[in-house]
């Protein structure tokens, strides 16, 4: 353990050389990873006399982390340093002995977790890393440990992890020739203003060949300086892996999750790159991320998206990189929105039946809309709702719901050819994802072997080595109960303003402004959606941490179960709730109404809400427009802004609070960076980002054919959304640890089911909840001339209101005497016809007629959906062309070494012979060992090839 602490003008004069924040305090070695952790020194109290044996071992441990966080005067008399890198222990002068102290419970807690630091650095250290502390020289405070990993360290576990390095091959990248290259070219030329201003790579065209790092054949790689050849993101990347193998004896601790879980450390992080802003001229890649991407002023920019990859790793770069090209394919599916909605509106003037509904010499006079306080009405009065109804029902929004059918599956297609793409330039290609045991599984499995220790060997199997169905039984069982009882919740809260609809309906109804009764219909859907945003919005936050805990009881095996487990958590519940309301909307409100003289009832007098005469498709548009807009503005907006800039405020607060305010001389003045790191918020990982996103899509696709400006809403927002995702992950966010992968997961998965779901949903939005086949049904089959003139008239029933329920009718209405029928929107039989209030022929015909629809736009966009796929292969042509020829290149190029190390070999063996004809049997056996590989004491490899090179 290296231990730094530095006396004042030491410090003073070390800490300029180091002001970068990003080495050691020597200024010689990198930081590659921080811990952090708040720590407190214990006030002793003296005891007469000698203590018990417990108390005499916490004496000698405090007198030892004294010694070893620096108190000793330096110089001869410092005590030397052990093989395990923990300095011996040395009683102070003048003292008679060990001292006695009682230990308070917080005492002995904090002794406790000093214990397992000193440990657990102690076993960093025999890992191979090396660590400089910070001297705890308050009563309490935050101290940093700084990990850097040297040569050998890395060396191995880049061979263990089986991470790809470039090669000294170079090849050149062969290009698609023709009219596609000439296109490529003009395309460059044109978005040369949007593509960001990073430094120029020599050669673009040429590509590094990458191989799995190995020291037998360290010859093959172009390392120029051991210090630069593993860049950051790798470094950190080896040390984070370390650090999570590297366990201690307490508490079954199974590396840093553990010990960060039991607050023994406060976190572990890499460092970022320095500031990104400032005076300063140095240019590093955080600095140039926050220029060229990190800002809202270059919103119109593409994104660096391999800068962001070796910054922030493969599994952040695939995201932004698929958050890029879903906004840019928003841009055609908002173009042909805007030109349907533009139809509508130039439309509304030729369409007869809006025009027939607000002619008021069609006098159609409707029934009652609730009992004995609601009167007679004139459809024309519902004429506004009717023309707006017709912007998104009309014929072009059935061709729209075909367009964004294929526009999905062409998306979709498109993200799996870039994804080929990337990985084979990032070299993801053949990547093998090793799976390790998550800690808390391991716990979980050591606590299993203990409980079932007392079992003869005869007995013990397979089982005690691995969690069995009966231990995940109680979490599975957990799991179902609370899933369910959280769907049961989302459909009682939707109830709830079902309810609340239907009763502020009917209280509205009684008041006796006039305005307030016309208004009632709009009055009770705005506030009844905005109740319904508040709801979405609580419960998804409840939800998040409900999936999150579900999946911790669950106990999964790796990480990447784990992650898969509750994506599909957080997704069904989140899809539920974000999606109730709007299919209530869509296909059930309005459909249990009953009629007149024989309504539906709830809670004894109030009665189901029916659909505006428009029908429910405008009320479902105002319905999803609030709560897409609204989920955007105010989740994905004003929560990733203003909750993190709370956590950091919250935090610095209870810093200053706990941290007594004590003048350290030897700490520098300017703070250094793993300080400034440590007030940013620490990364939680993609799944919000992914899920935000995902429920997004949703929207655009699932109910397109109410709302065509959807695609056009969510383009705004993700090009708000792509600024603040980077500026969080530049700015706010601790620097993640990198991961890769070679795929966006089970995301496409969720993407892909949402694309076929939203065939079947827009199907029936069209047949069910439009008038479309309605209208087609009567200008082809019912109408006289053709036209769609009458079919207002062919929509209503008759109702003879001498049929009303007693105490039903209305209350002094000016038109009771006048009024011998009302009208009511539905296909049923008159009451002159034996079968009166029946429903109607017109009613089984128009049925038929949508379930007719809904099976053939299923199958006709799914077939459209599958040739799309099948016209599209999912690898770009060039890229599975150069996947071949890096392999044949590859093969080459290690005949060509291994060639060139034979020869060299026997060139040695024939040079030896020579001058040794008469030689000694040792030295042929030296001869023959230097055509091995050299082992040096150290441990460090190194070839004949590679000696060959530096001659």
């Amino acid at each position: 353990i290296i231990n730094n602490y530095l006396e004042r003008t030491q410090g003073e004069a070390v800490d300029k050389a180091s002001s970068s924040g990003m080495h050691f305090r020597n200024s010689k070695r990198k930081v590659d990873y921080v811990l952090a952790y708040h720590y407190r020194n214990r006030l002793a109290q003296h005891l007469p006399g000698t203590g018990s044996p417990k108390a005499t071992r916490a004496s000698a441990s405090a007198s030892l982390a004294l010694v070893s966080n620096g108190g000793a005067e330096k110089g001869p008399a410092e005590p030397r340093q052990q093989e395990g890198g923990q300095r011996a222990p040395q009683e102070r002068p003048g003292s008679l002995g060990p001292e006695v102290v009682e230990l308070s419970p917080l005492d002995a807690l904090e002794e406790e977790k000093r214990l397992q630091r000193e440990e657990y650095e102690r076993n960093l250290v025999e890992a191979g890393l090396e660590i400089e502390k910070d001297p705890e020289n308050k009563s309490q405070g935050l101290s940093f440990v700084r990990i850097h990993a040297p040569w050998q360290v890395l060396s191995r576990e880049a061979e263990l992890l089986k991470i790809k390095m470039p090669t000294k091959k170079m090849y050149e990248i062969t290009e698609e020739g023709g009219i596609l290259k000439k296109l490529n070219e003009i395309w460059c030329k044109l978005t040369e203003p949007l593509q960001p201003q990073l430094p120029q790579q020599e050669n673009t065209n040429m590509k590094s060949l990458s191989y799995p790092f190995s020291r037998e054949k360290i010859y093959l790689y172009n390392i120029k300086d051991k210090d630069t050849f593993f860049d950051n993101a790798t470094r950190s990347r080896i040390v984070r892996e370390i650090l999570k193998r590297t366990s201690t004896k307490a508490r079954n601790s199974m590396g840093i999750g553990t010990l960060i879980a039991n607050n023994v450390y406060d976190a572990a992080y890499p460092l970022h790159d320095g500031e990104y802003e400032g005076q300063n001229d140095d240019i590093n890649d955080r600095k140039l991320l926050y220029q060229e991407w990190a800002r809202y002023g270059v919103f119109y920019k593409f994104q660096p998206i391999d800068l962001i990859r070796k910054y922030f790793g493969e599994k952040i770069g695939l995201y932004f990189a698929w958050l890029g090209l879903y906004t840019e394919f928003l841009i055609p599916s908002s173009v042909v929105g805007i030109i349907v909605f533009l139809y509508g509106c130039i439309t509304i003037e030729s369409d007869i039946p809006s025009k027939e509904m607000c002619d008021q010499r069609n006098a159609f006079t409707m029934c009652p809309l609730c009992d004995k306080f609601c009167d007679y009405w004139n459809l024309s009065s519902a004429c506004a709702t009717a023309r707006a109804s017709h912007l998104f029902d009309n014929p072009a929004t059935v061709f729209f719901s075909i367009f964004m059918a294929l526009w999905a599956t062409m998306f979709l297609e498109q993200w799996k050819r870039l994804q080929m793409r990337l990985s084979y330039f990032w070299d993801l290609t053949g990547l093998e994802e090793e799976e390790h045991p998550r800690p808390e599984y391991e716990i979980k499995l050591l606590q299993k072997k203990l409980k079932h220790k007392n079992i003869t060997e005869e007995n013990s199997n397979e089982d005690e080595e691995k969690l069995t169905w009966s231990d995940r039984m109680p979490g599975y069982a957990t799991n179902f109960g609370l899933i369910l009882f959280m769907i049961m919740l989302t459909f009682s809260a939707v109830f709830g303003v079902i309810v609340y609809r239907i009763t502020t309906a009917a209280a509205l109804s009684f008041s006796t402004k006039e305005t307030t009764r016309s208004n009632v219909r709009v009055t009770v859907t705005a506030t009844a959606v905005i109740i319904n945003l508040i709801v979405i919005l609580i419960l998804d936050e409840i939800y998040g941490a409900v999936a999150k805990w579900l999946t911790e009881i669950e106990v999964p095996k790796t990480e990447k179960t784990f992650e898969e487990r509750l994506i599909l958590k957080a997704f069904l519940l989140k899809f539920v709730n974000s999606y109730a309301p709007i299919f209530y909307v869509a296909f059930f409100k309005g459909r249990f109404v009953g009629r007149p003289g024989h309504y539906v009832y709830v809670f004894d007098g109030y009665r189901m809400e029916e659909c505006a005469p428009g029908g429910c498709l405008m009320e479902l548009c105002i319905q999803l427009s609030i709560i897409m807009l609204g989920k955007q503005l105010i989740q994905n907006n004003l929560f990733e802004i203003g909750i993190p800039k709370l956590k950091k405020l919250f935090r610095k607060l209870k810093d200053e609070r706990t941290e007594p305010k004590e003048t350290d001389t030897s700490q520098s003045k300017d703070p250094q960076q793993w300080d400034l790191d440590y007030s940013l918020e620490p990364f939680t990982g993609l799944t919000p980002e992914y899920m935000e996103m995902i429920i997004q899509f949703g929207f655009v696709t699932l109910f397109v054919a109410s709302f065509p400006l959807a695609p056009l809403f969510a383009l705004l927002n993700n090009i708000i959304e792509v600024r603040l995702d980077a500026k969080k992950f530049v700015t706010e966010l601790r620097r993640p640890d990198t991961v890769r992968a070679k795929d966006i997961g089970i995301w496409y998965n969720i993407l892909s089911g949402i694309g076929k779901f939203s065939v079947i949903i827009n199907a029936f939005v069209i047949a069910v909840t439009s008038d479309f086949i309605p209208r087609l049904m009567y200008q082809y089959a019912y109408s006289q001339n053709g036209t769609m003139h009458g079919f207002i008239n062919h929509t209503l029933s008759y109702f003879n209101v001498s049929h009303l329920k007693a105490g039903t009718q209305p209350e002094n209405s000016p038109f009771a005497d006048d009024v011998l029928f009302c009208r009511f929107k539905d296909y049923r039989e008159p009451p002159w016809s034996q079968n009166q209030y029946e429903f109607s022929k017109q009613y089984w015909a128009v049925l038929s007629a949508r379930l007719a629809f809904v099976i053939l736009f299923q199958n006709l966009v799914m077939f459209l959906s599958v040739l799309v796929d099948w016209m599209i292969p999912d690898i770009p042509k060039d890229i599975s062309e150069q996947i071949k020829r890096e392999k044949v290149v590859l093969v080459d190029f290690f005949l060509k070494e291994e060639h060139e190390k034979l020869n060299l070999i026997e060139s040695f063996i024939a040079r030896d012979q020579q001058k040794h004809e008469s030689g000694t049997k040792g030295e042929r056996i030296g001869a023959a060992s230097f055509s091995q590989f050299n082992r040096s004491p150290k441990g460090s490899f190194a070839s004949c090839s590679s000696q060959h090179t530096e001659v």
